[in-house]
Formats: structure tokens, sequence, C-alpha cells
């Protein structure tokens, strides 16, 4: 029973999203970065990140049951009743918000509430169902993260802070339009207007080449505005060549698999990508 409510939180989504928040903490400027600050603020991050998530499956559940990618997910398999989850998503979302409100500050609770108003309702409950640039519209909720990390820290918002969300915006749609081809049928019977589904995979991959070719721009700005150095550079550099490959070879392949594994890369790359961040920062 506790595995199944420790994944309704999708502790892999939020586990990379605490990647990127623990980074927007590091990167901003402070003489002295509290150990509390890394830890209340994570956490109240990582407890409305999973609120938002569990939110997201109870309002997904009829869809979730007739998709094969989602059918396991314990709301869809009658493990937790809608009811119960209810609960808990609220538990946790109110414990994260207070935290962040009494240990952390209110700039950042508010982010993180509007972050989660985002997903959970305008994104899921509208987008989803309206329109194909769904990812695209609702994408700066997801990218909210680092944001939350750097305001945690400074109490404010800066440049470099809208930077790294500016990054993750723009890494979403090639990210998530790579499994919408892949499960295109899978968003087919959900009727989900996905891109590929409303209007053509090939149309779909190319904008997924030039959202990564936008990425490739975007990706090197931190070493442009001097917020990083050559050791980030060059790393995402060889990190924007393999993506740009995997993206490439998707447009001129008419097998789907090609698809998936753009999308696997598409997530190792972000984590590349804030990791290279840290890297540089701490050397």
């Amino acid at each position: 029973m506790i595995r199944d409510y420790f994944e309704l939180c999708k502790p892999r989504v939020v586990m990379l999203m605490l990647l990127t928040s623990l980074v927007g903490m590091l990167l901003a400027p402070t003489e002295h970065l509290s150990l509390n600050i890394i830890f209340f603020g994570n956490l109240g991050i990582a407890l409305v990140a999973g609120a938002a998530a569990t939110l997201n499956q109870i309002a997904d559940q009829h869809l979730d049951k007739i998709m094969g990618r989602t059918q396991s997910r314990p709301i869809a398999q009658g493990k937790i009743s809608t009811k119960e989850s209810v609960i808990f998503a609220s538990i946790i979302g109110i414990l994260g918000i207070c935290i962040l409100i009494f240990k952390i500050n209110l700039l950042t609770a508010f982010l993180t509430f509007l972050s989660l108003i985002g997903y959970a309702v305008f994104y899921t409950l509208y987008l989803k169902h309206v329109t194909p640039q769904n990812i695209v519209i609702g994408g700066i909720a997801g990218a909210a993260p680092p944001l939350l990390g750097w305001t945690a820290v400074t109490g404010s918002i800066s440049s470099f802070s809208l930077l790294l969300v500016l990054i993750i915006y723009v890494w979403t749609p090639p990210h998530f339009w790579s499994l919408a081809i892949y499960r295109l049928e899978d968003y087919a019977k959900a009727n989900i207007p996905m891109l590929p589904h409303t209007h053509d995979i090939r149309y779909t991959k190319l904008n997924i080449v030039l959202y990564t070719v936008l990425l490739l721009c975007v990706s090197s700005l931190p070493y442009i505005v001097q917020m990083s150095g050559k050791l980030y550079f060059i790393g995402i550099s060889l990190a924007n060549m393999a993506f740009l490959f995997y993206a490439i070879r998707l447009y001129f392949s008419n097998n789907r698999k090609y698809a998936i594994q753009t999308f696997h890369f598409s997530i190792y790359y972000l984590g590349i990508l804030f990791t290279l961040l840290l890297m540089d920062h701490l050397i």
C-alpha cells in the first residue's frame, strides 16, 4: 500500500524536478546557503509536486484505464480509491505549502502553488483536451522547479532563474512529442489531441527537430551570459549534438522505436544539463 501511494507521486519525475530545483538553489547568489533551505525547500517542492501528480491521476483515471502506458497506475488498477487519493493529495499538498510558507518564504510557496494549479487544473482538466499545443502552453508549470529553488534562497526572481525555466520550457515539446509519436494509438484511443494525432507524424517530427534546434541555442545562453563556464559549454555542446542526432534520425525514419529512444535520451539530456551546470559552478 505504501508503495502504491509512493507511485501516485510519480517519483521518477519528481526526482528530476528536485535535481533542477537543487541546481537553482546552488546557482543562486548567496554567501551562506543554509542546509535548512536545501532540505525544507526541496521537501516542500517535492510534496506539492507529488500532490499535483496525484491530482493528475485522479482527473485522468478514466483515460489511464484505457491507455497501455498508464493502465498500471494505482488508481487505474483500483489499488487506491478516488477518495483516498484526494485525501492523500490534500495532506501532502497542504503540508508542502505550509513548509514553504513557514520554513522558506511566501514567494516560493506562492509560485509552487501556482505550478500545482497550472499542472493539475489548467493543463490536466483543460489544455490537455482542447489543443494539440497543450504541452507548449502548459509546459511553463513543469518548468518552474529551478525558479522555485532560486527563490527559496534569494526570495526574488532574476533573469538567470528565468533562463533556467526557459531551458526546461523549450525542452518539453520534443520530450513529450517523441512519446506521443510512440504512443500514438494510446492518445487516439483516449481522444487526447496530441500533435501526431491531430496533424500527422511527419509534421510532429519536424516540430521536434525545430524545437531541438531552438533548445541548442537556449541551452548555450548560460555560457553566453556568463552564468556558467567552459566546462558547461563543452559538455552541453556534446549533449546538444547527441540530441540533434536523435531528432534528425527520428525525422528521416519510419521506425517508431526511434521515437521512444529520443524520449528516453531527452530525460538523460535534462539531467546532464543541470548536472553540468552544478559541476561547472562547484569547480
